[in-house]
């Protein structure tokens, strides 16, 4: 394979320092639904008020519970929009910056790999939606 190219680290690090907060679903407990795990850790992102905040999936997982016995309320894509929808309110309010990233276990996503990004249209602008696996460059 070609070699890959070589960046001095001046030109990789901005000079200024960047807060990067970095959590992997699930984000719900194994007895319910109730996204209580991504309650708090809103908390803490509104708390902390990290610059960007890159969420791995899963968001709802094709693992639990509820899920594979389908006693959710909802579709598997509405609760997945509900989460998200959740997520972005939760990081729009601390003025961070948002980048998704799915799991191979993430109901409401393609399973294939290299998974593509979530295609979610009301993503706002300054946030991302990145395949896996990504690169990421905070410049």
């Amino acid at each position: 394979s070609p070699n890959l190219p070589f960046f001095p680290p001046n030109s990789l690090f901005p000079s200024e320092q960047r807060m990067v907060l970095v959590a992997c679903g699930p984000f719900t407990p194994s007895d319910g639904i109730a996204f209580e795990p991504l309650s708090d850790l809103l908390d803490i992102v509104a708390r902390d008020r990290p610059d960007v905040c890159v969420l791995f999936g899963p968001f709802l997982d094709a693992k639990h519970e509820q899920v594979e016995s389908c006693q959710l309320l909802g579709s598997f894509a509405d609760v997945f929009k509900l989460c998200l929808r959740t997520i972005i309110e939760g990081t729009r309010s601390a003025g961070s910056q948002l980048v998704l990233v799915p799991s191979l276990r993430d109901v409401s996503h393609d399973f294939v790999y290299p998974q593509p990004p979530f295609p979610f249209p009301d993503l706002p602008k300054e946030d991302r939606a990145v395949p896996d696996p990504g690169i990421l460059l905070f410049l």
